[in-house]
């Protein structure tokens, strides 16, 4: 649905009239009927007010967030303090967020009026046509969050990097991605397994649509010469080849960090996790350290999309949560993680360990507007890692 703006500009908004589907859309429609003018205009985009908004919230029953981090405990309980009402954040595993969201929807019974979505292709293709959640940006902060990020508002970027062992190596020993793919890093590769972790496959299909060139020219700048494949793209001849190579293949980041990191190695891994597995970092713990220049891409970002319950008792403290997440204080518990607000005026955590900030235009970034296609081909690259993968 387009809906005109003042200069004649047209805004992307989500219809969710005509996929209203059974019981769920009838509780969606009467709660939309009974929701209070006042409400509504306290989030309009037009003559916004955040204190208003404010004095609306504390007006709305108690409201529940859900996060697949733990952190959104104590992001809610700060919430809570800095605005005089009640928030309870509460963790859900990524896997079972969409699960649990249907559920509430199908039934009428809302208990996460607010979702940090970290599986955003299922959330985008089921959630949204379902009338179940919608996005907002808060119209204050637009400005500062870049259009791409905005439909639905990405809260934040975590950025998966390729990491060395820093007490084995002085610097990465990899320069180039088709490395990896080669006699001297047989089994030799450690990331999360791609039929147990959607994200990776995500990243597979994000990297074929719109950044297969890059792949292509990193090829040509390792061997010298362009790439000749049978396959339909330089993506599918890169993840054939290094599926091939045998990767140690883990349940957890945790488990490719250790394989990574571990101390006393005389010829560890080179391995793809989240920069969370920095913190591990110690004398006595872990040395990981962060691969640069790496081409085409020292990492990958993953977002999490923040969407509001379509059927929420409480329409304005929802929508000032998602704003309090969109600011350097509320967000900073997971950006000392190394995670990434899409508003630019917060900057990197200063106690972040893996030094991330310092090489973001190195990191490929993730394109929304294609979550749906990536939803789609799940299977599809799942079952083209398991034909190919090596053990």
């Amino acid at each position: 649905m387009l809906t005109e703006q003042s200069g004649g500009e047209k805004t992307k908004m989500f219809d969710i009239r005509p996929r209203l589907m059974g019981g769920a859309g009838i509780a969606l429609l009467m709660s939309m009927a009974a929701m209070p003018a006042l409400a509504q205009n306290a989030w309009d985009a037009e003559n916004f007010d955040l204190d208003v908004l404010i004095e609306a919230a504390r007006s709305d029953p108690p409201l529940t967030v859900y996060d697949s981090t733990g952190k959104i405990v104590e992001i809610a309980e700060a919430f809570s303090q800095k605005y005089g009402l009640e928030a309870t954040g509460v963790k859900v595993s990524t896997g079972g967020q969409i699960d649990q969201v249907m559920r509430e929807g199908q039934s009428g019974n809302i208990v996460g009026s607010v979702v940090v979505i970290q599986d955003v292709p299922p959330g985008m293709a089921q959630l949204v046509p379902m009338g179940l959640m919608e996005s907002w940006t808060p119209p204050d902060l637009a400005e500062f969050i870049p259009e791409e990020m905005q439909d639905p508002v990405i809260i934040v970027s975590s950025p998966n990097v390729w990491t060395y062992n820093t007490e084995t190596y002085d610097s990465c020993p990899i320069s180039n991605i088709w490395e990896l793919t080669e006699e001297p890093w047989h089994r030799k590769v450690a990331m999360q397994d791609p039929l147990g972790k959607p994200t990776y496959t995500d990243w597979f299909n994000q990297m074929e649509m719109h950044f297969d060139e890059a792949i292509a020219d990193a090829y040509q700048s390792h061997y010298g010469f362009a790439l000749e494949t049978e396959e339909e793209s330089a993506t599918k001849a890169w993840v054939k080849a290094l599926a091939a190579n045998a990767p140690l293949l883990t349940d957890s980041d945790s488990a490719a960090g250790d394989a990574v990191g571990a101390r006393g190695q005389a010829d560890p891994f080179v391995g793809l996790m989240a920069t969370a597995k920095f913190r591990d970092n110690a004398p006595e713990g872990l040395a990981l350290g962060l691969c640069e220049g790496v081409e085409p891409f020292s990492g990958w970002m993953y977002p999490g999309i923040g969407m509001i319950s379509t059927q929420t008792a409480s329409p304005n403290a929802a929508r000032l949560f998602v704003r309090y997440l969109l600011t350097e204080e509320g967000i900073s518990p997971q950006t000392i993680d190394g995670k990434f607000s899409s508003n630019s005026q917060v900057p990197a955590h200063p106690d972040e360990p893996s030094g991330v900030g310092d090489v973001l235009d190195q990191m490929m970034p993730y394109n929304t507007a294609t979550a749906i296609d990536d939803f789609d081909t799940r299977q599809d690259w799942q079952d083209f890692w398991r034909m190919n993968y090596t053990r």
